[in-house]
């Protein structure tokens, strides 16, 4: 049986691997051409309490300015809130196959979340690839989705529906994520940072 802990170890990995079945063709190249599908419509500020551990100078790998210019992957391995779920997304040979995504969005755990996985329970989560799959592409929506777009019921590539409450700068994800830190941009995703795992229904 899955844990709290476990189940927030599955989404958090999984937050990225969304892009397995935007690239079903099998593409895992390192293009990384930038999309701008609904760039349009996104407002240019992140917000959310948990932006704040977000480093501040622009030349840093992991601030927002230089996240803006890279892949998502990319991005999200100079970003101090995300390095537990880099290492997942590596482990997961799925580095590649996300930065070639098109546009999308992104429901990325914190590294808290996994911190309160027994490593046992991870383990065993990162090795079994068809549950990891169905779990982290649940965390992943077509389109890149701006704040004033984002409450609501939205079809997320595992096939199943998740749904976003709140307004303004206050969101929650199927009544128990808390977004954290939003609209969070990268080259190729609009990225949410949430406290807690999404976990599919089986």
């Amino acid at each position: 049986m899955l844990g709290k802990r476990r189940l927030t170890a599955l989404a958090a990995a999984g937050t990225f691997a969304f892009t397995l079945a935007l690239t079903a063709c099998g593409n895992d190249t390192m293009a990384t051409q930038p999309t701008a599908t609904g760039s349009s419509a996104m407002a240019a500020d992140e917000f959310g309490a948990g932006c704040a551990a977000v480093p501040k100078d622009p030349n840093n790998p992991g601030s927002f300015e230089a996240m803006a210019q890279q892949p998502v992957a990319t991005a999200a391995s100079g970003n101090p809130l995300l390095s537990t779920l880099v290492a997942a997304v590596k482990q997961a040979g799925l580095v590649d196959t996300l930065n070639n995504a098109e546009a999308v969005t992104v429901f990325a755990p914190t590294n808290d979340a996994f911190a309160k996985i027994p490593k046992a329970d991870l383990d065993k989560v990162l090795a079994d690839k068809a549950t990891l799959t169905k779990i982290l592409t649940y965390h992943v929506v077509a389109g890149k989705t701006a704040p004033d777009k984002l409450a609501g019921m939205h079809k997320t590539l595992e096939g199943q529906d998740l749904t976003v409450s709140g307004s303004g700068t206050d969101f929650k994800v199927n009544d128990s994520a808390n977004v954290v830190c939003g609209n969070v941009q990268t080259r190729n995703a609009t990225v949410y940072i949430v406290d807690s795992v999404l976990m599919p229904s089986s």
